[in-house]
């Protein structure tokens, strides 16, 4: 089962990824998230430039599960400044959760999780925060956080290669390491995006995006 789930998330890397929880109307994005702790595939539709439906799968490494659900994504505010934008988020999820660790081998329970997520970005800053909370009965009930900044050295020109300097910040309670820092360096252009980098802890980073 996990050799199944990591040759679709690395299929799915090689093809098209889009990074905004809600796309543009009737749009398909797919996305992946490969850091030390989980895989993650997920892919949606927006209907609206207000909500999205689609489809999560994780495998979390450590512990040895697999998340499988439908998620709905709501924008729930967005603000067009002068040279700036920002955006408010409401993520929920409802699935199964399989285990393949421990007394819990081959144990499956439903899991739900919700989460809020906001950024702000210019063409030089970006600031960005997002939590989830996840629970799947004796698998996991696990909150976590993300913060990150970024700064882009240069102005370039649409259609040019655009580079940016991030550190992600993660805090999970309930984790071994319960603050995780993450220097990343994002490079993008037209619809490509590559995203990389190595924690304090050693564990790599890596996402790749394609918009359509």
């Amino acid at each position: 089962m996990q050799n199944i789930f990591l040759i679709i998330v690395l299929f799915v890397c090689c093809t098209v990824v889009q990074a905004r929880p809600v796309s543009y109307p009737q749009a398909w994005t797919a996305t992946t998230f490969n850091d030390g702790d989980r895989h993650v595939f997920n892919a949606h539709y927006s209907p609206t430039a207000f909500y999205a439906i689609g489809y999560n799968a994780e495998y979390w490494r450590d512990d040895k599960f697999q998340i499988h659900a439908l998620h709905m994504n709501n924008l729930l505010k967005r603000w067009n400044g002068e040279g700036s934008q920002a955006n408010f988020y409401l993520r929920t999820g409802i699935g199964a959760a399989y285990s393949d660790e421990g007394e819990f081998d081959d144990h499956t329970e439903l899991v739900a999780f919700t989460g809020l997520s906001t950024d702000w970005e210019t063409r030089r800053y970006f600031l960005s925060y997002q939590n989830r909370y996840v629970e799947a009965g004796n698998i996991i009930d696990n909150f976590s956080q993300r913060f990150k900044i970024g700064i882009a050295p240069y102005l370039a020109e649409y259609g040019s290669l655009h580079t940016w300097l991030m550190l992600e910040v993660r805090h999970a309670p309930e984790a071994d390491d319960q603050l995780v820092l993450t220097p990343l360096v994002r490079l993008f252009s037209g619809p490509n995006l590559l995203e990389a980098g190595v924690s304090d802890d050693r564990d790599v980073q890596f996402n790749f995006v394609h918009r359509f």
